[in-house]
This record gives structure tokens, sequence and C-alpha cells, in this order.
């Protein structure tokens, strides 16, 4: 459960700069402010999964929003996106791409860990009235 919680507050934390990102930079870009505003949705939904549903789903869709995320920064930083050149400046850019790579990691490690440990289910109210 403590993969999944640090899975939570790192995808978290990548929703936040990616609003802050939104609100500072791109709000007045028509084709990234959606984007922004879609990871940062995207992003606290997998966190509510990751706390709240104890399957494999939200921990693969962890995995997914940190590469994808960090691979379109990458093609944004070399050959550009949608317009937008980025550079590897400033103390956001490294925290996103910190946390979109622990992202990934967490959701192995955590995809790993519950394969081989499977996390017991929830009792619900009903199963007490038995």
């Amino acid at each position: 459960m403590l993969i999944r919680i640090l899975a939570a507050v790192v995808v978290f934390v990548s929703a936040l700069i990616h609003l802050e990102q939104w609100w500072v930079v791109f709000r007045d870009n028509a084709l990234m402010a959606p984007a922004m505003l879609l990871n940062f949705g995207g992003g606290v939904v997998i966190a509510l999964l990751l706390l709240f549903w104890r399957h494999w789903i939200p921990l693969a869709l962890t995995v997914l929003f940190g590469a994808s995320t960090l691979g379109a920064f990458i093609i944004s930083a070399t050959v550009g996106l949608f317009g937008v050149h980025e550079h590897w400046t400033g103390w956001i850019i490294f925290t996103a791409a910190g946390v979109e790579i622990a992202a990934i990691i967490l959701g192995l490690a955590g995809l790993a860990l519950e394969r081989r440990h499977p996390l017991a289910p929830r009792a619900s109210a009903a199963s007490h009235l038995r």
C-alpha cells in the first residue's frame, strides 16, 4: 500500500505542475491549453484511483501517465510539439521530469509487488452482517 500512496503523491504533483504550466505558460495556446488541463484532470483521477481502487489498472495507468507525459516533454524539448519547443531549464522542468520518472518506477514496482503478493480485498459492510 505504501507504493500506491507514493505513486498517488507523485502523480498528483505532476497534475499540479500541469495546472501551474497551464496557468502561467499555456493558458492562451489553443492546442496546449486543453492538453495541460487534461493532464491535470487525468492525474487527479489516477491519484484517487490508486488510493481507493485495489486493482492493477490504476498502477498501469500510473506507468502510462508518467511515460506519456515524459515522452511528450522530451519530444517538445527536442523537435518541438504543436509549435512549442521546451528547454531543460528551471526547477519546474526538472521537478516534472523527476515525478514522471518516479511515477513510471513506482507504477512498475507496484505492479510487480502486487502480482507476487495480491492485496486482500476490502471487506464490505454486507459481509459483516452474515
